[in-house]
């Protein structure tokens, strides 16, 4: 079976970018929620947001964690004043939530975070995906397929986003 982000990274490769695992540490192997590894290619720490054309915030246990890390909330908040994609799924809202780029945003997750993302300010829309300029957002790992093409139809259509360079994910 396969997992979310192997979902993603196949996705990106295909319409020709990079996915960048990030995490805490480079080269280290986190579990998903469901026991998937995924090695960090990077640290986040390491990261800088003009190498990147967006982010992507997976659900499960880590956007709790790393919503607490600065460096975390400092680069989403870098990517929402250069107008670049932020990607939320499931539970990964916590990370816009957290760096405060969600106010007035029309948004959609899980339901477990509903009253989070309406007490952050965003505008909670139950739809499979909702697309609110450079936010792209969705509720459930269902969503996928949905969530994929919209991310990518963002950053085509984006006007920041000239040449393909790489997309990160913060886990």
């Amino acid at each position: 079976m396969q997992g979310a982000c192997d979902h993603a990274e196949q996705r990106f490769e295909e319409a020709g970018y990079t996915a960048v695992i990030a995490g805490p540490k480079a080269r280290q192997q986190y579990l998903g929620k469901h026991g998937y590894p995924h090695v960090s290619d990077t640290s986040l720490f390491d990261v800088d947001e003009s190498a990147f054309v967006g982010v992507v915030c997976p659900g499960g246990w880590a956007p709790d964690k790393l919503r607490r890390l600065d460096k975390v909330k400092s680069l989403v908040t870098q990517f929402n004043e250069s107008g670049k994609l932020i990607a939320a799924i499931c539970h990964g809202g916590w990370v816009p939530i957290s760096a405060g780029v969600y106010g007035g945003v029309r948004v959609t997750g899980s339901l477990g975070i509903k009253d989070d993302l309406i007490n952050a300010g965003a505008i909670f829309e139950d739809s499979p995906v909702v697309i609110d300029r450079h936010f792209v957002s969705s509720r459930k790992p269902d969503d996928l397929p949905m969530f994929m093409a919209a991310v990518l139809e963002v950053l085509v259509h984006a006007p920041s986003f000239a040449s393909k360079f790489v997309e990160a994910k913060l886990r």
